[in-house]
């Protein structure tokens, strides 16, 4: 009969070598995606160029490939993340500060809501757009974005404020504060770091959007960087591969960043404990 200290050796073994495997499962597109960005002959091969270049990116620095597109995601994603980050957090007050036996059905009911598939609910989406002159519109496929974000943004938004003590919320009460006033003066400068965090996810799962401006928008010059990828696809199965991966890093570069702020945000936590003293 083996030890139990050999028989916690190879468990931990291997648990180690299947994440080694998860491991390199995601390293390996990233190891190409580099390679192939500096590589004038790039292809689907992960290997070492033998002449690195910055010709794939000289190619993709254009007003047309990549500073337009990534403008309009800008314009985009950002205007759709303020109405989410603003409707959620007036909808997340009275679920976290009042009681009422319709709370709980209302959260399961925003949970489902997130459960939906887009492609599901695309055809009648599209339908209304074009009874509304919505469709092709920069300020339309905003609002479907953001009204698409809103329910997971509600449950963080949610969580993050039932950590804010509902003494300051009184005591600004008592100070002669409206529930409103109360709201964006006294709630949301405490939970500056859940603000931050449901403010960059909501911006970094509309950035990386695909099929909803690709439906809704139809002019070339209304289209996000999400889409305009498609440049780099031509007409029977030639792509430009290394200029794919040069666009990508480019494309990438803010969300990378703005998961590091996400990450720095999340580990310092709520410094509340504080603020109830006295």
């Amino acid at each position: 009969m083996p030890s139990l200290s050999a028989r916690r050796t190879r468990q931990q073994l291997a648990a180690d070598a299947a994440l080694l495997v998860v491991a390199t499962a995601f390293a390996i597109p990233l190891v190409w995606l580099l390679s192939a960005s500096v590589d004038g002959a790039a292809d689907l091969r992960v290997h070492l160029p033998a002449s690195p270049t910055g010709d794939n990116f000289s190619a993709v620095l254009t007003d047309e490939i990549t500073f337009t597109p990534m403008l309009n995601s800008l314009l985009l994603c950002g205007g759709a993340t303020l109405l989410t980050v603003a409707c959620a957090a007036l909808a997340a007050y009275p679920l976290s500060r009042y009681r009422s036996r319709l709370t709980r059905p209302y959260l399961m009911g925003v949970l489902f809501a997130t459960c939906l598939p887009m492609t599901a609910i695309m055809v009648p989406v599209y339908g209304l757009f074009v009874r509304t002159n919505l469709i092709d519109t920069v300020y339309g496929t905003a609002l479907f974005l953001a009204a698409a974000q809103l329910p997971f943004s509600i449950w963080l938004m949610k969580n993050f404020m039932d950590g804010v003590p509902t003494v300051l919320e009184e005591a600004a009460w008592t100070d002669g504060a409206g529930r409103l006033q109360a709201l964006v003066r006294v709630i949301l400068p405490l939970m500056g770091p859940g603000l931050t965090v449901v403010t960059i996810y909501s911006f970094i799962m509309m950035w990386g959007n695909f099929f909803v401006p690709f439906m809704l928008l139809l002019s070339p010059g209304k289209l996000p960087a999400s889409v305009s990828i498609f440049t780099f696809f031509g007409n029977y199965g030639q792509v430009a591969y290394g200029q794919l991966a040069a666009f990508s890093i480019l494309y990438s570069t803010p969300v990378v960043l703005l998961y590091g702020i996400v990450a720095r945000r999340l580990g310092g936590g709520f410094a509340l404990g504080g603020a109830v003293k006295g």
